[in-house]
């Protein structure tokens, strides 16, 4: 029990479900860094926690004695079972809570995300910042709980800490972290699943945070920038980023799998979970900083996506060690609809450019907004049938209107090797690489504010791209530790560097390390 606090306080707060993240709302640009690089000591004592915490573990990893795997109840204890392969989660059976709840049905499920990130080039600033993710869900069974066949429950929290280094530093669209968010403790998702046709279909009603099933890729999810989990294009096109994290929207959703190999998905939301103006609705606007905000004044958000796959086993089914299935894949076509009404990126209601001194300054809006996304996710490599290594590509692409919106085109792709080297089945190593494109309206706007203000030139932005490589390391089944380059071209698709008119924000060399512990 001893060892136990002391584990608890070198670590910065609990654990999370890594949702798929949204580009976090800028707000308040509180600067960690001086262009110094002297870091402020609040976050440099997290940070050092992260570490201390870290090296902690791994000196009880390294120790033969602790990696010893069974007590006498099958259930491995606090110390000699911790790095056994049948530990799933750091707490355990947490002195039989998870075993009485489960009795009735009850999970309950704690992960904390916590990173140091930092630009060692370009930027607004350079430095490091530490941020972290706590999430905790509960799930309830209702089977088990009362005889309800097919039915769920889920609802979840996050307590986001920490700083936003894109926010502080970078200046970048494609943010640098898919947990980077508003500091807050709020809801995140309320929702009841009823499973029917024999577990064919599923309706879901409730709090949703629609980056959980829609538009996902397998092998992106490996990466830490935001886009590698949710997109460009909704990330900044949609109010707020839309219903993902670290928000959610009410709505409904049904899936239903016709055929073996094809999936369908469908659903409508609220498209504004804080329920502000498209200029000003911050994740931390009213209820909304503790996610009960619930708003149903706004527009409504459609989407719907079409899943195929190859070389899987059906749903329910297993394949047998050693039969061949084939490289596995899964393809995905989507679109979405929001029925709001969006600002133009170029004209004011008069038909004058918003450069334009003569501009009313209250931009024309269109009814309607929509997109369309193609997602890739496709094992092109595996030595046999039963070997842990294997190759896998992704690619994800999404397109909207120019006239509506800042961000007309994005993509992601990239490669991962899961088991890179002899005794280490459970790593995977990632290069991926992302680009967003600014619209040709939003473009058209910085060459108006040139002609009216040729004394005072700005940048015409065009596009912003990044690569990043990545490599997680499977410290235990509870433990995960990446580090993590990326590098950003054009931050900010070319804006000016505030600290400098005359220049754009320099490309960026971001370095940091991730950790993952399920508790």
């Amino acid at each position: 029990m001893q060892i136990i606090l002391i584990i608890v306080r070198a670590l910065p707060p609990p654990p999370t479900p890594g949702g798929r993240a949204a580009a976090a709302q800028t707000g308040e640009k509180r600067m960690f860094v001086q262009a110094s690089g002297i870091t402020s000591a609040g976050s440099g004592r997290a940070a050092r926690r992260v570490f201390a915490g870290a090296g902690f573990l791994a000196f009880l990893a390294a120790s033969p004695a602790l990696a010893q795997t069974q007590g006498a109840a099958g259930d491995p204890n606090f110390l000699t079972g911790l790095f056994a392969p049948s530990r799933a989660t750091l707490l355990g059976d947490m002195g039989g809570l998870r075993t009485a709840i489960g009795r009735y049905g009850f999970s309950l499920n704690i992960v904390e995300t916590s990173e140091v990130l930092g630009n060692v080039s370009g930027g607004i600033h350079r430095g490091f910042d530490y941020d972290g993710l706590t999430t905790m869900t509960l799930g309830l069974d209702t089977a088990k709980a009362f005889g309800w066949e097919g039915g769920s429950f889920n609802v979840s929290a996050l307590q986001i800490h920490g700083r936003n280094l894109s926010a502080d530093n970078l200046a970048s669209l494609q943010t640098a972290s898919g947990i980077e968010a508003e500091r807050a403790t709020r809801l995140w998702e309320l929702w009841y699943q009823q499973e029917f046709l024999e577990g064919d279909a599923s309706l879901k009603l409730g709090q949703q945070s629609i980056d959980q099933e829609f538009m996902t890729s397998q092998y992106s999810a490996l990466f830490v920038n935001t886009v590698m989990g949710w997109p460009m294009v909704p990330s900044v096109d949609l109010f707020a980023g839309g219903p993902a994290y670290p928000l959610s929207s009410l709505g409904v959703r049904l899936k239903a799998q016709p055929a073996p190999a094809l999936t369908l998905l469908g659903g409508v939301f609220n498209d504004n979970p804080p329920g502000g103006p498209f200029d000003d609705d911050s994740q931390l606007r009213g209820a909304e900083k503790s996610g009960t905000a619930f708003n149903l004044n706004t527009g409504a958000l459609f989407i719907a996506e079409m899943q195929y796959t190859i070389n899987q086993p059906a749903m329910g089914e297993m394949t047998a060690p050693g039969q061949s299935t084939g490289l596995p894949g899964t393809y995905k076509l989507g679109m979405w609809y929001d029925t709001a009404r969006f600002p133009d990126q170029r004209f004011d209601n008069t038909g004058l450019s918003l450069a334009d001194p003569a501009s009313s300054g209250v931009a024309r809006t269109h009814s309607g907004n929509f997109s369309v996304y193609g997602v890739a996710d496709q094992m092109v490599w595996r030595p046999d049938p039963d070997s842990p290594q294997s190759v896998g590509v992704f690619a994800r692409l999404m397109g909207a209107p120019s006239d509506r919106n800042l961000v007309d085109f994005g993509v992601d792709a990239g490669v991962t090797l899961k088991a890179p080297f002899h005794g280490r089945d459970d790593d995977t190593v990632g290069l991926g690489y992302g680009l967003a494109n600014v619209s040709g309206r939003a473009s058209d706007l910085d060459r108006d504010s040139n002609f009216f203000s040729p004394a005072s030139p700005i940048p015409v932005r065009s596009k912003e791209q990044f690569i990043e490589l990545t490599y997680q390391y499977q410290a235990a089944a509870w433990w995960q530790i990446q580090p993590d380059f990326q590098y950003v071209f054009n931050p900010g698709a070319g804006i000016a560097n505030p600290n400098n008119a005359g220049q754009r924000v320099g490309d960026e060399a971001v370095i940091g390390i991730r950790t993952v512990i399920t508790f």
